[in-house]
């Protein structure tokens, strides 16, 4: 259970370094890069925790999928970018294969 507390580190690091990464004007502001790098390194330090237990592909299906979903709600509510439909349902089966990976595959301990 505790790969999946380190996994939520990472992707919420990740899902922070990135929303900043948008802030920090391609690296001309120095205080949104700062936090941008600090929060890629702590992303990754959490991933390669993860890494010990649990697949990478796995792994990084999780952490990608519910980065995407996380990133695109932040976009939404901060930064004003509205996705149409066929984003919206992309993201949808981004969100299903997460679950389904979750609730059946036997390459993720339960």
């Amino acid at each position: 259970m505790k790969q999946y507390l380190f996994l939520l580190l990472a992707i919420c690091a990740e899902t922070f370094a990135t929303s900043y990464l948008k802030e920090s004007r391609q690296f001309t502001r120095f205080w949104p890069s700062a936090v941008t790098v600090l929060g890629y390194a702590v992303a990754f330090y959490f991933l390669s925790l993860v890494l010990k237990t649990m697949p990478v592909g796995i792994a990084y299906a999780l952490w990608s999928g519910i980065g995407i979903v996380l990133i695109s709600l932040i976009g939404h509510f901060a930064f004003r970018q509205h996705l149409d439909l066929p984003a919206v349902i992309g993201i949808a089966c981004i969100i299903a294969g997460v679950v389904i990976i979750n609730l059946f595959s036997k390459s993720v301990s339960h």
